[in-house]
């Protein structure tokens, strides 16, 4: 079975920008929350800082959306590529 990498590709960056966009608006309503979260966040991207504004949410959020659609990507392409040598060689079949 393979992986529509499209979809994959959709559904993670839908995950993954959508969790930086929920705790960012959090962290803007309440700035204790979400903060070594988007402390780690801002780490990883340029350009982003863990602030409580929202203009810094849309630039979270950017981020994870072509962070997520890139990993969500490969993950499928690895997939699917390990998957076609399993069943070329007869792995796909055995039980465990």
């Amino acid at each position: 079975m393979k992986l529509n990498i499209t979809a994959v590709a959709a559904a993670s960056a839908l995950v993954w920008s959508g969790s930086v966009f929920i705790v960012g608006i959090a962290n803007v309503v309440q700035p204790r929350y979400g903060r070594e979260f988007l402390e780690l966040v801002a780490s990883i991207y340029p350009g982003y800082r863990a602030r409580p504004k929202l203009s810094q949410v849309a630039v979270g959020t950017a981020y994870a959306v072509v962070d997520g659609a890139v990993g969500g990507a490969l993950c499928a392409w690895l997939y699917n590529s390990f998957a076609s040598k399993c069943e070329a060689c007869g792995l796909a079949d055995a039980k465990p």
